[in-house]
């Protein structure tokens, strides 16, 4: 996203969210054997942030820091038997370490941590389709992106528009949503990529998904922004969600939106979806546990963890 002033936030919290109509209370009476558990570990707009922030910061003191996030989310797998790492864009720009390696530091350090899968952000263009072609191999996970038609540039057939994934018997499927790049990036970076319409296209993948693939989890990477109050026409990840169906969550980005604790909004057929966004800068790791019963309803907790 473009430079400016974001809302910080100092205090973890966590939030009980009912996908559907059945609470996480639903599940107390039942045999644990019987409950299935998915966490969900997520990052966004971390912006090349390698270091934590100094220790004399006025912002951030402290905060944040690769070698910081990797210890939590080895701990988190540690203790959790089924776990996926996602990041919602803006990988690259923000700190020297990109300008002098190009993003090939930040796409192995996240390959250590064993991201399973990324979306790409308008900064992840800033070194030009070619630039970002060269630092794919040193990414071991893969990258989605359902809007951007990469056909007709080095990109095409590198990125997909979906992934699913199969943890514990679940079947997760996650696809990729992003900005308008026209405005927002140099055309000679981004050159034929072609944006298609979030809105449309998250409404055909999702149906696809949950529909045709028999996902039981659908997951919109999105970096859309979380919300425009000054220009509410503009596509978010609120108008996302409340204008198609299919999703269970929305992982965010591009608005460096520090939410207190996911939100839930309801969609075009009147059901729950949860969207998360955990600020920027690696400051805060995201996480939401989902938990089917043997009948494969669905609840969810979640939170954000400051690093």
């Amino acid at each position: 996203m473009k430079r400016r002033d974001f809302l910080k936030n100092t205090a973890a919290s966590s939030t009980l969210l009912g996908l559907g109509s059945l609470p996480l209370s639903s599940f107390e009476s039942a045999n644990a054997l019987e409950v299935k558990k998915i966490t969900i570990l997520h990052t966004n707009d971390v912006h090349s942030h390698i270091d934590p922030f100094p220790a004399n910061h006025p912002k951030n003191p402290g905060q944040g820091g690769v070698a910081r996030r990797a210890a939590v989310i080895d701990q988190i797998r540690k203790a959790e038997e089924h776990v996926l790492l996602l990041d919602a864009g803006d990988i690259f720009q923000g700190t020297p370490y990109f300008n002098y390696y190009g993003g090939e530091l930040e796409f192995k350090l996240m390959s250590m941590m064993k991201y399973d899968l990324a979306t790409i952000g308008n900064h992840d263009f800033d070194n030009g389709v070619e630039g970002l072609l060269a630092q794919l191999p040193h990414a071991k996970f893969d990258f989605v992106s359902a809007n951007y038609d990469f056909r007709n540039t080095v990109l095409d057939t590198h990125v997909k528009p979906y992934k699913i994934f199969k943890k514990g018997g679940i079947k997760i499927g996650v696809f990729g949503i992003g900005v308008e790049l026209k405005g927002l990036v140099d055309k000679k970076l981004y050159k034929e990529t072609v944006y298609n319409d979030p809105i449309d296209i998250t409404s055909h993948f999702a149906k696809k998904l949950k529909e045709d693939e028999k996902c039981d989890i659908v997951i919109c990477l999105s970096h859309l922004g979380f919300e425009y109050k000054n220009d509410p026409e503009k596509v978010c990840d609120r108008m996302l969600a409340q204008k198609t169906k299919n999703i269970d969550l929305i992982i965010g980005g591009h608005t460096h939106t520090f939410l207190d604790k996911p939100i839930v909004e309801k969609n075009s057929a009147g059901q729950d979806v949860v969207i998360n966004q955990v600020g920027a800068y690696g400051i805060n790791l995201g996480r939401i546990d989902f938990y089917f019963d043997n009948k494969m309803n669905l609840s969810s907790t979640g939170r954000k963890i400051i690093l």
